[in-house]
């Protein structure tokens, strides 16, 4: 099912800016998963890269903190 945002697009809402939050980090994790896969695959055929442990990792780490405000940053619910 994909995602929707039902509505008018009102910028400032809190729960539109939170869910176009998810949707960016969405998109960061499937960039992520995309070009980092191709790169490992890539060097299995050919040559080693020595430095792309180090570049995975860092890139985790990334896709990490933006998981982390993404959820610091989710509103309230309201009653």
């Amino acid at each position: 099912m994909p995602i929707r945002w039902y509505g008018p697009a009102d910028p400032t809402d809190p729960t539109y800016l939170h869910f176009e939050r998810i949707v960016n980090l969405t998109l960061h994790a499937a960039l992520f998963a995309a070009v980092n896969s191709g790169l490992w695959f890539v060097q299995e055929l050919r040559h080693p890269w020595h430095h792309l442990g180090w570049l995975s990792l860092a890139w985790a780490g990334g896709l990490l903190v933006h998981g982390s405000v993404v959820l610091a940053l989710r509103p309230t619910p309201s009653p």
